[in-house]
């Protein structure tokens, strides 16, 4: 029989107060955090939705886990259990474990990046293009035209274009291309999955030229469950095995804990290359720490190891995925413009559309963000010119693709009534449209803006 409710599969054994404030409060907070939700302390957030990174809730079993951590500086028995659930998973001989993501990002695209070479990639999120023209390279974005139409269905939105990516082959020479990076799913491209025909057309061009494949992994599990339900000839298969397949694709991966392995803290570079495996755990060992902890402690790795097992539960999954097609169907019932079909861990708003009377330098996504906030202490994360957007030679905004608001769901954090509380916030804003301006930048740092940038509201 099946059921309509949504239940979560798991009971609730510790609760977290959330301090409930009033909309006054909420306009001077704004003010004083320069109208950048990044700034907000959390203890003024009702319902936090900045991101879905760290920000899970770990299992009994982890924090049993936690217990044994082994924090020996080499070799702990900790770093094995975290080093065999890689390997098991991901088939890849080096290893190397880093405090997140973006760490593993900065030892693997600088030491293959530099002035000259060119990473091609479905979509590069904000630290990977950070990472990567920091060091001097170039990184280009190659979606999937789907992927750039909010409101068109496709079932793998987050696929690389295949076609335009040879052209990129044939203009900048396979010996200057990096890298290819197909993020699974693609986070900048509204959590979309690419689907296993995509990882291998994008597999087979990169082994043709000579070209480094690297699976930006961090939400596989995600990915796989997509690619079971709706790509033919998986339905039969457990998205382990699928996640497999697609690691067997690739010459590597860059990995955050933070998000599909259920962990606060933690990630890994997992590599084919034995070489290139030396020279970043050169530096490795230089900035994160040993090569058996990597900047890690033991109850991390701990964390890891068991949130990697726990991750491809299936009843796991489909709460996951199901919980946040919830959210995306109500607001899209109430005419609220959102990135069709939901992703796998967070929502999407279309904030161009929510606001057609903001133009994109006035930074709509932005305008989009406050007033969640400010209505109901809803903290969420703008995705569009704020974050993507690059000035011309004039000093003149050359706006991003979509200008989109990204709801991003903590695992195993929020019930059904706080994602019902978070539509019913939506409702004011409908009705409030017209009234919002935009904004301007007052001040940014010449990187990843979006995290400290500060803003003035525009009109009265």
């Amino acid at each position: 029989m099946n059921f309509n409710t949504i239940i979560e599969p798991f009971r609730i054994k510790s609760v977290e107060r959330i301090l409930l404030t009033t909309e006054a409060e909420r306009r001077d907070f704004l003010r004083e955090a320069h109208f950048n939700p990044f700034l907000l302390r959390s203890g003024q957030v009702i319902i936090d939705l900045l991101t879905d990174s760290g920000t899970s809730a770990m299992s009994s079993e982890q924090w049993a886990g936690m217990m044994r951590g082994d924090e020996s500086y080499a070799g702990a028995s900790s770093w094995q259990r975290m080093e065999t659930a890689v390997r098991d998973l991901t088939d890849y001989p080096y290893i190397l474990p880093t405090h997140q993501g973006r760490a593993a990002e900065h030892l693997l695209y600088t030491r293959i990046g530099g002035p000259g070479k060119v990473f091609i990639s479905n979509t590069h999120f904000d630290t990977t293009r950070a990472n990567i023209e920091f060091s001097g390279a170039t990184a280009i974005d190659c979606p999937a035209p789907e992927g750039l139409q909010p409101e068109t269905y496709h079932p793998f939105k987050g696929n690389l274009d295949t076609v335009k990516l040879r052209e990129y082959i044939g203009r900048y020479g396979a010996a200057n291309i990096a890298a290819v990076i197909l993020t699974v799913t693609n986070n900048s491209g509204g959590g979309q999955p690419a689907s296993m025909a995509n990882a291998r057309e994008v597999s087979e061009i990169c082994k043709s030229n000579g070209i480094r494949f690297i699976l930006d992994a961090c939400r596989i599990a995600e990915n796989a469950w997509f690619i079971r339900q709706r790509e033919p000839g998986f339905d039969k298969k457990s998205c382990r095995d699928i996640a497999k397949e697609m690691f067997s694709l690739a010459d590597g991966c860059v990995f955050s804990a933070k998000k599909d392995a259920l962990a606060n803290i933690g990630g890994f570079l997992a590599l084919r290359d034995l070489e290139l495996a030396i020279q970043c755990r050169t530096v490795l060992i230089i900035t994160e720490g040993y090569s058996t902890y990597g900047g890690l402690s033991g109850r991390d790795m701990e964390a890891i190891a068991i949130g990697l097992e726990e991750v491809f539960q299936e009843d796991y999954l489909e709460y996951r995925i199901k919980s946040t097609e919830y959210l995306a169907d109500k607001l899209r019932r109430m005419g609220v413009p959102v990135l069709w079909p939901a992703g796998g861990h967070a929502v999407y708003i279309d904030a161009k559309a929510f606001y057609s009377h903001i133009r994109p330098e006035e930074y709509p996504g932005q305008a989009l963000a406050c007033e969640l906030y400010l209505k109901g202490g809803i903290r969420c994360c703008e995705i569009g010119s704020v974050m993507f957007g690059k000035y011309d030679e004039a000093g003149r905004l050359i706006p991003a693709a979509m200008e989109l608001v990204r709801l991003a769901i903590p695992r195993r954090v929020y019930t059904q009534s706080h994602i019902d509380y978070v539509a019913e916030v939506f409702t004011g804003l409908l009705d409030d449209r017209a009234r919002v301006h935009g904004f301007r930048i007052v001040s940014e740092p010449p990187f990843l803006r979006h995290f400290t940038a500060r803003f003035e509201r525009l009109g009265n």
